[in-house]
């Protein structure tokens, strides 16, 4: 029986690594969006991007659904499922648009990689995650190195700059509750339905709103270097960003996962090095390296550590 549980303990924590893994690539993925998404913003509305975006995602993932024969959420799920995506592919998108107005991409960023600790104190206020020390080392040693990695940026606020961090706060609020609500729903219907028909609900509701403010008025004059952004945001920012969120939610405690988006910003600046030849300095490559020590100590022991005979609490 003591083997079998450690057969079951070993297999759960490789699991919870495989999870860690798809969230840091989804957060990377998050990171190069900003990229398109900063393309975009100078000649489309942050709510017709947002429409772009998941819309298209959904139309790439509804396929995939229908050919693996996967099953919906059942009836007594939809309107959880619904709310969910209108938290999080609705109201989040929206949040996060416009605290850019108000403030920095760099304080904006960093107000977003508050996200871990929010989601570790809302599971365990809400009794779905149990504080650790490892955990809440490793949190706070990526935020820092988030904080690091940002440094040169967060010197020049624009007045007002507290109205943008506060609204990121409360985006990162919104992804740290539907990080913890979806899981349940992830393990009873699986990454791709759950995700598809909540992306499907928040793209309708962002399209609906963009029809009234008439928003994708400018897609008129669209080159091909538009549509190949949009297309980009569609595909790999939403379809395949949102899947890989998923699948490491149904795997790893919403902490391990949220911890990642750490990532987001530091793959936001390795790509603004790599495509717009801005420069790499030593505080974001010091920046980097700690926040991936802070995942590797929030996310390597406490996976495995399993009692005799049974699984852990995450």
């Amino acid at each position: 029986m003591i083997g079998s549980g450690n057969l079951v303990a070993r297999t759960f924590a490789v699991s919870e690594i495989w999870g860690v893994l798809a969230a840091v690539f989804s957060s990377a993925l998050g990171g190069t969006s900003i990229g398109a998404t900063r393309y975009l913003v100078g000649t489309l509305d942050p709510l017709a991007i947002g429409s772009f975006r998941f819309g298209i995602g959904f139309i790439l993932l509804l396929p995939l659904v229908m050919l693996r024969r996967e099953s919906w959420p059942s009836r007594r799920d939809w309107l959880a499922v619904a709310a969910l995506g209108v938290l999080f592919f609705t109201l989040f998108p929206i949040l996060f648009n416009a605290s850019l107005i108000f403030t920095t991409a760099a304080r904006g960023a960093l107000a977003l990689s508050t996200l871990p600790l929010l989601t570790m104190l809302v599971g365990a206020a809400l009794g779905s995650e149990a504080l650790s020390l490892r955990k809440t080392a490793g949190v706070l040693i990526a935020m820092s190195g988030v904080a690091l990695a940002l440094l040169t940026g967060l010197a020049s606020a624009p007045p007002g700059a507290w109205r943008g961090d506060l609204l990121m706060a409360a985006a990162a609020l919104c992804m740290a509750l539907y990080s913890i609500w979806s899981k349940p729903f992830i393990r009873r219907t699986g990454p791709i339905p759950f995700t598809t028909m909540a992306m499907g609900v928040g793209a309708l509701c962002l399209i609906a709103i963009s029809c009234l403010r008439g928003s994708f008025a400018p897609v008129s004059d669209f080159a091909a270097a538009q549509w190949l952004a949009v297309l980009y945001l569609g595909a790999f920012g939403s379809a395949l960003t949102f899947y890989l969120w998923s699948f490491a939610l149904e795997r790893a405690s919403p902490t391990r996962v949220a911890i990642s988006v750490t990532v987001n910003p530091i793959s936001a600046s390795l790509v603004g090095a790599g495509l717009l030849h801005e420069p790499l300095s030593f505080n974001l490559m010091a920046g980097i390296v700690t926040v991936f020590i802070g995942i590797w100590i929030a996310t390597a022991k406490g996976a495995a550590a399993t009692p005799r005979g049974g699984l852990a609490r995450p």
